[in-house]
């Protein structure tokens, strides 16, 4: 009954809100407003709350949080920003299904979103409870994931995707938010825009004089499908990614760079889109970490074909009900794809799918099943020896990888490629193997989804040669802005003179993000020499460059980042400011230490490097880079024991990392070379394309007279120098 009153409260709610729309789009609006879209944040009441706050409590880790009702009022007794336990008032709620969430209001406009949530599955379902979605760990009031810290702050974190057109409104002066919406939820207008003209357009169609068809910014008309003979669906209209590019506002892992971003707007000149990064994607393409839909639907072959959202989902009701293997039939031929041939299980088995074998899911929040949507093959050969997930595998636990590759090769005569065949590329790329430039030109000269291409092309600078700058370059002309903006920050990585030029060609980028990165680079560099025309022209990038960090001034990253720029324009003492306000709001942000260490190194304050260096080992003991830091300011100290048990702490810690593990190994040879070899043998084992490494290697053998030795290392380092592979065409 409470929730057939929420729904109907919830319904006369939207009516009110959308009733223009209503009067016109009846089952439309109907539908939405009983979505998850619709209830996606709402005023904490007596409709809107799922919990229990009847006088229930929860235990997480020996605190033990209260849910009770004062005065008609939500409230929660738990650990606050100093750990202690105080009573707040739950001023909104977050979500609807499968988890709900709660927020609090804090002073200066500050809202953060409480990190122990209601589970509101049904009882069987092992809901109904309350959870903490961080409940293996251990996240204390320090801990930058507690629920009053920066990463659960709704003004940031949560609120662009769960409003409708949002202002963050954040002023780094006052240090506080006054965050405007025009709708607490999302609305009509979130995916279709300003709708003001289309009324004009619906009240008298052939008056309207207005610039967009039907009135409506952008036309969202559903794909046109058609099954051939062969059991193949083709699209009999032209491929058009603006619904694709809409829903990728709050379904994509992405960086907001500046608001106002309107559906039919340039999606890159607000966001800059997450790529197939190792902490986030598995390196067969699988979602590793939250990374929502977009990262994953790009990589797909049907989103190289031309599917969008709207084929296989009903974007306003969005009813889980109908999101079955039926949707998948809409396109593949039934018979075919469900018969044992295809299958080669019984077509009665359980859990043997469309959706089980294709989009296998991941949890997240401790309750939140999602489906992976690259639709990829399963492929449980790139699971031997890798921490990749497989379809198989999910379903048969008992069963190991090389049994369900054996199998399939058994049905198959070989384990079928698919679309998606780059986890090898990802593979050496990121571990920097000998192979890494062959691998990362095998991906460029393939099919590859563009989200893929982009992906390596930021690895281009890594191996430094004139066919890497060639490609770099030929990247710089693509038609794809991923492309483009990987491929420029690839570019940094050669020598300034090669460079300069090309750069500042991409000062004109129709895009905002490449035309940030291009400001970033060339802020470091003296504009004396350059013509009024391109002095003006840098001058509005960096501008349009430091707006965007202004906008996320409330974010440590963002911070540091202006410290940078700060220091390349020459203005120090907003540099200094930058870096102590970093420090400010997350204490415990290790890049902001590093540059203001190194900031103050370079301006002979030794002696505050080193009280932040140890401040900072103090509250994160284990922190490599920390560790790698301070021994290299005793080394600049001459104070050389010190630094190798820094150096040796560092390297323990993080014993993948090569670059620890090639100083550590300098620092040591002069005393012991033969600690340095084994040390340096270790990681090329990991690394086996770390050129500075086998050099290294070469060297020390040979000074102590292995010639042989030393001259297998070299050879080996020689290979990858001149590692010649097919150029682009």
């Amino acid at each position: 009954m409470r929730i057939l009153l929420f729904l109907f409260l919830t319904l006369f709610s939207l009516y009110a809100q959308d009733s223009q729309c209503l009067e016109c789009h009846k089952e439309h609006t109907q539908n939405f407003a009983r979505s998850h879209h619709a209830l996606a944040m709402q005023e904490a009441n007596e409709t809107t709350v799922l919990g229990d706050f009847n006088d229930s409590t929860f235990d997480y880790n020996g605190i033990i949080s209260a849910f009770y009702k004062k005065d008609g009022a939500f409230m929660v007794r738990t650990d606050g920003e100093d750990g202690k336990l105080h009573d707040y008032n739950v001023a909104f709620t977050f979500g609807v299904y499968p988890l709900q969430q709660y927020m609090v209001k804090f002073p200066k406009g500050k809202v953060q979103v409480l990190d122990i949530a209601w589970d509101s599955r049904s009882k069987d379902e092992g809901g109904q409870r309350w959870f903490h979605i961080h409940q293996d760990d251990n996240v204390t009031a320090d801990d930058v994931l507690h629920w009053s810290g920066v990463n659960l702050n709704w003004n940031f974190m949560c609120a662009d995707c769960h409003s409708t057109n949002l202002r963050k409104n954040y002023d780094p002066k006052t240090k506080s938010f006054n965050t405007l919406y025009d709708n607490i939820t999302l609305t009509c207008t979130s995916c279709h825009g300003d709708t003001d003209e289309h009324l004009q357009w619906a009240k008298n169609p052939q008056e309207f004089k207005g610039k967009n068809p039907l009135g409506l910014p952008i036309s969202l008309k559903k794909n046109r499908w058609n099954i051939g003979a062969d059991g193949k669906a083709k699209l009999d209209v032209k491929i058009n990614r603006t619904e694709v590019m809409m829903c990728a506002q709050c379904h994509s892992r992405r960086a907001q760079i500046a608001e106002g971003y309107k559906p039919g707007k340039k999606f890159e000149d607000h966001y800059i889109p997450s790529m197939l990064e190792e902490s986030l994607y598995f390196s067969n393409g699988a979602i590793k970490d939250e990374v929502y839909e977009y990262g994953s639907f790009t990589q797909s072959k049907m989103y190289d074909a031309g599917v969008t959202c709207s084929d296989c989902h009903d974007v306003h009701s969005l009813n889980r009900a109908t999101l079955n293997s039926n949707v998948c039939n809409k396109c593949h031929q039934e018979s075919k794809y469900t018969a044992t041939a295809h299958t080669h299980h019984a077509q009665d088995a359980k859990n043997v799918n469309c959706i089980t074998c294709h989009m296998p899911s991941r949890t997240y929040m401790g309750v939140d099943e999602r489906n992976d949507h690259s639709f990829s093959l399963p492929r449980p050969d790139l699971s031997i020896g890798s921490d990749n997930p497989n379809a198989c595998n999910q379903c048969h636990k008992d069963k190991n990888a090389q049994w369900a590759t054996d199998a399939m090769v058994k049905w198959y005569g070989n384990v079928p490629q698919g679309h998606q065949n780059y986890s090898h590329a990802f593979t050496a790329l990121r571990a920097n193997s000998s192979q890494a430039p062959q691998f990362l030109y095998d991906v460029l000269m393939s099919n590859a989804p563009t989200i893929v291409k982009a992906t390596v092309v930021e690895y281009l600078g890594n191996y430094p040669s004139q066919q890497t700058y060639t490609t770099t370059l030929q990247m710089l002309h693509s038609s794809e802005p991923s492309v483009r903006l990987q491929a420029l920050v690839s570019l940094e990585q050669f020598p300034l003179q090669t460079r300069i030029k090309q750069t500042f060609k991409m000062l004109d980028d129709p895009i905002r993000t490449v035309r940030m990165e291009a400001a970033r680079q060339l802020s470091a560099l003296p504009s004396g020499d350059l013509d009024s025309k391109l002095k003006s022209q840098l001058k509005t990038a960096i501008d349009e460059y430091r707006q965007s960090l202004l906008y996320t001034a409330d974010r440590a990253e963002s911070q540091v980042a202006l410290g940078g720029l700060y220091l390349n324009l020459g203005e120090e003492q907003k540099a200094v400011e930058a870096y102590e306000e970093a420090l400010r709001i997350q204490p415990r942000f290790i890049p902001a230490i590093l540059n203001y260490v190194h900031y103050l190194q370079t301006h002979n304050d030794e002696a505050k490097a080193l009280s932040i260096l140890q401040a900072g080992l103090k509250e994160l003991p284990n922190e490599a880079p920390l560790h790698y830091s301070l021994g290299l300011w005793h080394i600049r100290a001459k104070q050389y024991d010190k630094a190798l048990i820094l150096l040796e702490k560092a390297h323990t810690l993080d014993p993948d990392d090569a670059q620890l593990a090639y100083v550590y190994a300098v620092a040591i040879a002069e005393k012991d070379p033969k600690k340095a070899i084994t040390i340096l043998e270790g990681s090329i084992s990991r690394h086996s394309g770390d050129l500075q490494a086998l050099q290294a290697l070469a060297y020390y053998f040979k000074t102590l007279g292995d010639e042989s030795k030393a001259k297998e290392y070299q050879q080996r380092a020689d290979e990858i120098s001149r590692v010649q592979v097919t150029p682009i065409q």
